[in-house]
Parts: structure tokens; C-alpha cells; sequence
């Protein structure tokens, strides 16, 4: 379980203050990461939330990809805009996360953004490499034996700014000390 006073007081250091809103939010994170049965390394937990983090504006909870009305519908999967902590897109994604949690998503996207919906989508996502075709899952670059959070972003987008997720992901492992 992560001491949540050492959390909170590192996070302050390397992050600044948080409103009660992202502290609702990392709480929320927090009990999750810590009842998960498929994730239990700090680099883990670290990764995850900085991916979090950046996928979700610093908010700590699922949002809508954000831009104006005109520029979503510019996108090539809309209505299928990014939703949730890992802001899940297009249609074939919602069709198969909403069948693993027996929920519609193709026809309520708007599912993908309460809370446990999106932590499972995350879960299931990144420990089973739902989101690439090459499968590639955190594990295959956060483990017991190598943490290359560079390359953990090929998990979710790519390298779109890989750097800079990876730079939270180091800030993020100093902050999780288990009791």
C-alpha cells in the first residue's frame, strides 16, 4: 500500500499544490493502483500516473480529448474522440473494451469517462496491450528487471512525448514508498 503522506508530500515537491479536485482524483488512482491484481511495481504505479497525468491535463480524472467542436469533428475517428485516463479512441477500440467490460461503449462513449469504466480500460489496456496492434504491454518495458519509461509510451501513443511522460514517471517513483 503506498504511504499516501510521503505521496502527497514528495508530490508537492516535485509537482506543486494540488485543488481538492486532483486530490479527490489521485485518491481514487491511489486505491486502485494499490487493489490492482495486475500491477504492484512502484515503477508501475509511477508510469501509469504519469501517463495519467498527461493524458488527463493534470485533472487525475478520465476527461474528453480536448479542442474545439470543429476541430474533433476534423478528427478521423470521431465521434470517437479520445475519452478516459488514456484517452481511448476510434471505433474498433471502444467496440473491444466495451465487450471485455460487457458495457456499450460503441453507442454510450460517454461510459469510457466514469471513473471505474476508465480505470479498467487502463488496466486491461496497458497489462494486456490492447491498444497496439503489436500488443506491446507496460510490462514489456516496466518490470522487476528494467524500468524504460522512454519506450513504455510505444504502450499508448507512440513517442509522443515520451520525454516528457518519462521525466513525470521519475518524479512520480521518488513519490511511491509501500508501508
Amino acid at each position: 500500500m503506498i504511504n499516501r503522506e510521503t505521496f502527497y508530500a514528495k508530490y508537492k515537491t516535485h509537482f506543486g499544490k494540488l485543488n481538492t479536485s486532483q486530490v479527490e482524483g489521485l485518491d481514487f488512482l491511489l486505491e486502485k493502483l494499490d487493489g490492482s491484481e495486475v500491477f504492484s511495481l512502484a515503477n508501475e504505479y509511477a508510469y501509469i500516473l504519469s501517463t495519467i497525468k498527461h493524458e488527463c491535463a493534470e485533472r487525475y480524472k478520465p476527461i474528453t480529448e480536448m479542442g474545439s467542436p470543429v476541430y474533433l469533428k476534423s478528427k478521423e475517428y470521431y465521434p470517437y474522440i479520445g475519452r478516459g485516463y488514456v484517452q481511448l479512441t476510434w471505433k474498433a477500440n471502444y467496440k473491444t473494451f466495451g465487450s471485455l467490460l460487457d458495457i456499450d461503449l460503441v453507442n454510450n462513449p460517454d461510459l469510457a469517462l466514469e471513473k471505474e469504466n476508465s480505470w479498467k480500460i487502463l488496466e486491461l489496456g496497458m497489462s494486456q496491450g490492447l491498444y497496439t496492434p503489436k500488443k506491446l504491454k507496460l510490462s514489456d518495458y516496466v518490470n522487476e528487471e528494467k524500468t524504460d519509461y522512454i519506450n513504455a509510451r510505444r504502450v499508448i501513443n507512440g513517442t509522443n512525448k515520451a520525454e516528457l511522460i518519462a521525466g513525470y514517471a521519475e518524479k512520480f517513483y521518488d513519490c511511491i514508498e509501500f508501508e
